[in-house]
């Protein structure tokens, strides 16, 4: 097995695919009657070693789909295993939609909520918050409901959860009517964007940016809804989007790889290459964007008015040129929310994310742009790469020795444990 950037790799025991609540209910009673230890795995997505097992480990890939409707409501529940991808085109079938999601699809539905994973825009949190209620099988093999009305405090700390409760099997959500949205991206300067960032933010549904290291160029992504009509698919969309953004970054990447003197004047390159195109879809294909070069990241959230002062130091850390990297700098907003274990918990926030092409060391430039965004109030995203610091998860998150204290209850044995896992909220 291995991770979507394959950085991570490892051998479980065995690989297992239950088809409906009630097995998985028998892989967990088997698992802790024989002592034995259990993760998931989705799609692969995350860049910590969440899913790595010598023991047994759990894919949802055969649960997926609708599971019920609420049509009064505007409530679906889906198969805990149903990727994004898949979901967008099931609601769009139905006129509903989600509200926000992130630029890639191809997350089951279930690890992107334990994660965290989010899109852009301060009048939305992460996908989590648009989860209405949900089910799992925690580690006694007991069988959960938790909604906002039903065990209303457990399914705060189980709509992100990092998988340590139980193993989610379904997952009602709270929707919107279909829309379409139109996408503009512009090359810009960095000066200019930074200092109208306030009213970018807060007067467009989606704004975000890509900084291109040791240059002022950025390339800004703004997005609201629209009345149509649909445009820019087609054969243009797929030349620009996976012949140039990828194909071609591809081989750039490739070249920097093996010449990293030439990491800088590739960035300088990739800046003035940039080009703007805007386009209008059914917002589930909008939100998304093709990722064939594969890459490991680091992404942290921070406090709204901390994160001009963290970028400042950030870039001048990038601009020692200490590091061999040239992937472009990605900034997206978002909205506080009441969740827990949220890296947005409890205040609007800023997300930079950083990353370094598959195959070049990433840990010591991570290691020294984590050190800067933790000194501003730093949270990471929990599916991307962090140091686990049990300390500072405390210190940073309120309720953290309250989560403990539900996993526990949830998972007394720690069946859901593996190496990271205990690192992380400590296990046998």
């Amino acid at each position: 097995m291995k991770n979507w950037s394959g950085a991570i790799q490892w051998n479980p025991a065995a690989l297992l695919f239950p088809k409906s609540t009630g097995e998985v209910v028998k892989i967990i009673r088997a698992a802790r009657k024989s002592g034995s230890r259990i993760r998931l795995i989705g799609s692969g997505h995350s860049f910590v070693p969440w899913s790595e097992t010598r023991d047994l480990l759990i894919s949802l890939n055969a649960m997926q789909g609708i599971v019920s409707v609420d049509a009064e409501e505007n409530y679906i529940t889906f198969w805990a295993g149903t990727k994004l991808k898949l979901l967008g085109k099931i609601l769009h079938q139905q006129g509903l939609a989600m509200e926000n999601l992130g630029d890639i699809d191809r997350q089951s539905i279930a690890g992107a909520i334990c994660t965290g994973t989010h899109g852009t825009g301060l009048s939305f949190g992460n996908l989590s918050t648009q989860v209405s209620g949900l089910e799992f099988v925690n580690g006694k093999g007991e069988v959960i409901w938790c909604s906002e009305n039903e065990n209303r405090d457990l399914f705060q700390f189980a709509r992100l959860s990092l998988g340590a409760l139980g193993v989610i099997t379904k997952v009602q959500l709270r929707l919107v009517p279909s829309f379409l949205l139109q996408m503009e991206r512009k090359k810009e300067g960095l000066e200019k964007v930074l200092a109208e960032l306030e009213d970018r933010v807060n007067t467009n549904r989606h704004f975000e940016f890509y900084w291109f290291p040791y240059t002022q160029t950025v390339q800004t992504k703004t997005a609201n809804v629209s009345d149509g009509p649909k445009r820019g698919g087609g054969v243009g969309a797929y030349l620009n989007d996976v012949i140039l953004e990828n194909a071609t970054f591809g081989l750039l990447c490739q070249l920097a790889k093996l010449l990293p003197s030439l990491n800088k004047g590739i960035s300088r390159l990739s800046a003035k290459a940039v080009s703007g195109n805007r386009k209008i879809g059914d917002s589930h294909k909008v939100f998304a964007t093709p990722r064939y070069v594969r890459f490991n990241e680091m992404e942290y959230s921070l406090p709204l008015e901390n994160y001009k002062d963290a970028f400042y130091y950030l870039r001048k850390l990038i601009n020692t040129e200490k590091f061999d990297i040239h992937f472009p700098i990605e900034h997206r907003f978002v909205a506080g929310d009441a969740i827990p274990l949220s890296p947005a918990n409890g205040r609007n926030s800023a997300y930079i994310a950083l990353h370094v092409y598959r195959g070049k060391a990433c840990e010591p430039y991570f290691t020294e742009a984590e050190s800067i965004l933790r000194e501003f109030g730093g949270r990471p995203h929990w599916g991307k790469w962090h140091h686990p610091d049990p300390e500072f998860f405390k210190s940073a998150y309120p309720q953290w020795l309250n989560f403990l204290r539900i996993r526990n209850e949830m998972d007394p044995e720690h069946v859901f444990v593996n190496k990271w896992m205990g690192r992380v909220v400590g296990g046998k």
